[in-house]
């Protein structure tokens, strides 16, 4: 008797001992996560979070986890989490390619192509497919027709109608689907400054017919323009570019949209046909396989669906997920495959199986794009919950989403920090959104899933980024002996203002590694940077990574990050490139980026357009240069005003109507986004932009009547060197 009291005296002292640190390191969570909102940007903003553990499923912090918030592309994690259960990891597409049974001595009247809605076909996959129809007997084909009727004639999903242009991640959806439905169109300078560039497409077909006035420019100038829409025959794709490219930087890319995925496909596979001397005489056509009467000469598989799901979530593809949901439609309700059909496969699903009945959340489309779902941090823990709990998806599931400081989209977040190779989380961006929801796996070994979910704040999602980093980090960090406290720490450390001249050394250092823009140097400047305290120093350090790699997303992110319009950074900068004689650094690439369609740089713009409003010369080269993203990137620059703090759209529009005037274009691209705006389907836009257009109308005829003073002239009329150079 004694000595079963004994052990039972350990057993209690045994599991307090190992309960104590367990509270204490979930209590050091809780207020350290609670610090991080209620003391950053994350304050004024609304936001759900749920960390809840995986390993006795108790809510360890929780922060309005049941309001419905918009999730961005976390709904990515719901539409993978259906087409899992319910296609099968296992799932394969097929694509189908069928002649008359005729088929005769490698002659075909017609050779069909069916396609099933495979949203990983690329060029040189397709290059394979077409192999195997030669290696088949294939030598002649007079017509081809391309069905993509498995799916509905409806293109865009529904909340794609909320955003205008040819974005990459705007493709529209189809049965018959090449290159996630986007074009790649390479641009190459000329040998020397002043000669014509030249523009290629990648896939090069018959679809597309390129316009391009693109020249060479010295080694600094680097502003061209891409546009993609259906060309006046309504079959054709026209890409039309314009700009400068600059010599001796290599050749420059741009991805976008198409507008007909099937007649996109047909003519590719019809180019590799004859590529392969097989002859087509005949036209190319769309229309339907019959019944009847055909035979199959090849059926190609993808990757299996877990394969697909990794270009889902670590990519975040918009197409690849609105792909999957007609897909669900076509599988689980008959063909045609539909969004609706999709949803409604998903719903039934996350009833079910996850137990979310239907009614409690919105989920319109399968990618999250745009101001069209909404879910709770509460709800998508749930689901993550339910999928690490399904045995036979759990390990394909948990490998498609993001590893922190690893890959996707979270190869450059978490730097540093526990939480790199600890985490995986889907990520989700919008305008005025952010979101972060997935698993980790704390030093202290226990297992979470956790949701973050931030709406309505102020500018622009890399405000909140950092932050939601930190509570991710803080939740990796549990159970260390710094604990969260040391590891929200180390992701923002402090500034500190170095010694000026100090500044001026620097500053001549990395100008010089931008200068040569050497994609070599890129670790040597992340190193840099991530262990720089001088802010302006960071900054300076972030515009050379761009320089370096300007196709880099993480190179954007670090000097979107870095650029502030603050005295301690652009106004010591600025002091020091004037003292040092050199042109200023960082703000015309940022003016390049905003030119180029980001968003983000656009509003980063704004904040210099106010900090340099007592100087001149500086706040007229600024105007001059929003006139620029006026003209190369309307839209981008529209949805940026949209955002602005309305204390600040005051000025900033002064500073874009004096750059407007100055540049001279009635028919500037701007009036005719904004017209196109009018009938958005955003009522608050469609608002926004009557009001706009008013104002601007109002400020140019008053700039532009008798009397009116002429602004002075900006420090210099070369759109790359910034004022004070």
């Amino acid at each position: 008797m004694r000595t079963n009291s004994i052990v039972a005296l350990i057993v209690a002292l045994s599991f307090s001992a190992f309960a104590a640190p367990k509270a204490q390191d979930r209590e050091a969570l809780r207020k350290t996560m609670e610090s991080v909102i209620s003391t950053s940007t994350l304050n004024k903003a609304r936001v759900g979070v749920q960390v809840r553990s995986l390993d006795d499923g108790s809510i360890v912090f929780s922060r309005d986890a049941d309001e419905l918030l918009n999730p961005a592309s976390n709904v990515k994690l719901f539409t993978a989490a259906a087409a899992l259960a319910r296609l099968g990891p296992e799932y394969r597409f097929e694509t189908e390619f069928l002649t008359d049974n005729e088929f005769k001595d490698g002659k075909a009247k017609v050779l069909y192509i069916r396609g099933r809605g495979d949203p990983s076909i690329t060029t040189e996959r397709l290059y394979g497919m077409i192999a195997e129809l030669v290696h088949a007997g294939l030598k002649e084909v007079q017509d081809i027709v391309v069905d993509d009727t498995w799916f509905d004639s409806e293109r865009q999903p529904p909340g794609f109608d909320q955003e205008y242009g040819d974005k990459a991640y705007l493709a529209p959806t189809g049965a018959l689907s090449l290159n996630w439905n986007t074009i790649g169109v390479y641009l190459r300078p000329a040998d020397a400054a002043g000669g014509k560039a030249t523009v290629e497409v990648e896939p090069p077909s018959d679809y597309f017919v390129v316009e391009s006035t693109v020249s060479t420019g010295n080694k600094t100038q680097r502003r061209f323009t891409v546009s993609s829409s259906v060309d006046k025959d309504r079959v054709r794709q026209k890409i039309v570019a314009d700009g400068v490219v600059p010599e001796e930087k290599g050749t420059w890319s741009v991805w976008k949209k198409i507008d007909q995925p099937a007649l996109y496909f047909g003519f590719t596979a019809k180019a590799l046909l004859q590529q392969r001397g097989v002859k087509v005489k005949g036209r190319l056509r769309q229309g339907t396989t019959p019944n009847y009467g055909v035979k199959m000469l090849h059926v190609a598989q993808s990757d299996t669906l877990d394969i697909v799901l990794k270009k889902l979530n670590k990519n975040s593809s918009n197409f690849v997920a609105e792909q999957l949901i007609k897909t669900l439609g076509a599988e689980g309700r008959g063909v045609p495959g539909s969004h609706a059909k999709g949803i409604d496969v998903v719903e039934d699903f996350l009833e079910r199986d996850v137990g979310i009945p239907r009614g409690s959340y919105v989920m319109k489309n399968g990618s999250g794009l745009n101001d069209t779902n909404r879910f709770s941090a509460g709800q998508t823990n749930r689901l993550l919950v339910h999928m690490m709990e399904r045995f036979t998806v759990m390990p394909e599931y948990l490998s498609s989403v993001g590893i922190a400081g690893k890959d996707g989209t979270l190869k450059y977040r978490f730097e540093g920090s526990d939480a790199v190779g600890r985490l995986r989380a889907k990520t989700g961006t919008l305008e005025t959104v952010s979101a972060l929801s997935g698993y980790v796996q704390s030093v202290g070994g226990e297992r979470f899933v956790f949701s973050i979910m931030v709406n309505d704040f102020s500018g622009r999602a890399g405000t909140v980024v950092p932050n939601i980093d930190a509570l991710g980090a803080a939740v990796a960090a549990s159970g260390s002996t710094g604990g969260p406290s040391a590891a929200v720490a180390a992701l923002t450390p402090a500034s500190v203002v170095g010694p000026f001249e100090e500044l001026k050394k620097r500053l001549q250092t990395y100008v010089g590694l931008a200068q040569k823009g050497e994609k070599r140097n890129v670790a040597l400047l992340r190193t840099a940077w991530r262990s720089e305290k001088d802010p302006a120093v960071r900054a300076i350090i972030a515009d050379a990574l761009y320089q370096s790699d300007p196709r880099e997303g993480a190179s954007v992110r670090v000097l979107l990050d870095s650029a502030l319009a603050s005295e301690d950074v652009y106004g010591r900068i600025k002091k020091a490139s004037l003292e040092a004689g050199f042109d200023l650094p960082v703000l015309p690439s940022l003016v390049e980026l905003a030119a180029a369609g980001n968003v983000d740089a656009a509003a980063r713009l704004f904040d210099f357009v106010k900090f340099d409003r007592a100087d001149e010369r500086s706040s007229a080269w600024l105007a001059e240069q929003l006139a620029v993203v006026a003209t190369d990137a309307p839209q981008e620059l529209l949805l940026a005003l949209k955002s602005a703090p309305e204390a600040d759209r005051g000025l900033i529009i002064d500073s874009l109507v004096r750059g407007m005037v100055k540049a001279g274009q009635p028919d500037a691209p701007f009036w005719n986004v904004l017209r196109q705006n009018e009938g958005a389907a955003d009522p608050s836009m469609v608002t926004f932009v009557k009001n706009l257009e008013t104002t601007l109308s109002m400020k140019i005829a008053e700039a532009k009547a008798p009397g009116a003073v002429p602004p002075p002239e900006p420090a210099s009329a070369a759109p790359q060197t910034a004022p004070g150079g």
